[in-house]
């Protein structure tokens, strides 16, 4: 066994050892709800993009937000942190920034004349990306292994994330002559692609009704603990998935693999049953019905298919595919 695989053996081992035993459903729902009615303090008129971000986390799985400039993706992803009690940070994704901007970095120590790891801002519950696609791939590529393994690996030694670990990360939309494409496979890491759209006449009045005299972001207090959302993530992976909605969520991902140039992925398969999982215990059942997997393949879906040859993953012909996908394939 070498060095790297000896550390994530001891790494896992440690990580079953303290492993949080799962919540009651309904206190795991319970759970998931204060954390959207807190966000709602601060996002206005957007509580179903709350909730999808709120199952993704108890599914484990990270966020990507893609929309136009100044509709609250920067401020939807710091009001789900500082709903946690957790330790947050934010990259500023630049040109400039190296992937060890991200990871860390081992520095020689003069005094102790050793090398000791400083540990990057990755090293968090909730990890904000802020405009993602505004960094090179080189740097985007930093967050593979993290994303998809929670734990990094620099100069051959193995170092595990927090646990939990959360990456909700933004990007532009419309200076698409200033930023890079974000690789394929780092897209398939992350399980949603949410946007946020303008709000109506009437949430906007109200949004200007709040942020007069300061922001209500400046007010927001966590209402869950680490350990809560731990322990109701637990809880999400007790959720019960009958053979019926496993085949109806396989179908769907055949669907677009026959009707795309790139269909959705097993690992996209995975993530919209962890996602209805999610949606399960935000609702307070122990068990995934097909509605839950319809509720959250629109935002798990898209992102993951190429409609046709010469077309980039995601956009309007992908999710008009997966909408055609839901209306054909009939769950048992």
């Amino acid at each position: 066994m070498t060095d790297t695989q000896d550390t994530r053996a001891v790494a896992d081992a440690r990580t079953q050892e303290n492993a949080p035993a799962p919540l009651p459903v309904a206190d795991a729902s319970d759970v998931a709800r204060r954390v959207v009615e807190n966000i709602e303090t601060v996002i206005v008129g957007k509580q179903s993009a709350i909730e999808q971000v709120v199952t993704a986390i108890l599914g484990g799985g990270h966020v990507l937000l893609e929309d136009v400039p100044g509709v609250g993706k920067t401020m939807l992803a710091r009001a789900v942190a500082r709903s946690f009690d957790g330790k947050f940070q934010r990259v500023q994704f630049t040109p400039d920034l190296l992937p060890t901007d991200v990871t860390g970095v081992n520095v020689f120590n003069e005094k102790s004349r050793e090398f000791e790891f400083q540990a990057g801002p990755v090293f968090a519950n909730v990890v904000l990306g802020d405009e993602i696609n505004r960094a090179p791939p080189k740097t985007q590529s930093a967050l593979l292994e993290a994303m998809e393994e929670e734990q990094v690996t620099t100069d051959g030694a193995t170092r595990r994330l927090p646990d939990p670990f959360t990456v909700i990360a933004t990007q532009n939309s419309v200076d698409r002559d200033r930023t890079y494409e974000l690789p394929v496979a780092e897209l398939d890491r992350f399980m949603k692609k949410l946007r946020l759209g303008y709000p109506g006449r009437e949430e906007e009045v109200d949004v200007l009704d709040r942020v007069v005299g300061g922001h209500p972001i400046d007010d927001i207090e966590s209402v869950a603990s680490v350990e809560d959302l731990r322990r109701a993530r637990a809880t999400t992976d007790t959720v019960e998935v009958a053979r019926p909605v496993k085949e109806y969520v396989t179908e769907l991902a055949r669907y677009t693999r026959d009707h795309a140039a790139l269909g959705v992925s097993p690992r996209g398969s995975i993530s919209l049953l962890r996602a209805a999982q999610g949606r399960a215990v935000l609702d307070g059942r122990e068990y995934v019905i097909p509605d839950d997997v319809q509720a959250e393949a629109r935002t798990v879906l898209p992102h993951r298919v190429r409609a046709d040859t010469g077309g980039t993953l995601g956009g309007d012909p992908a999710r008009t595919l997966v909408e055609r996908a839901l209306d054909t394939i009939q769950p048992e």
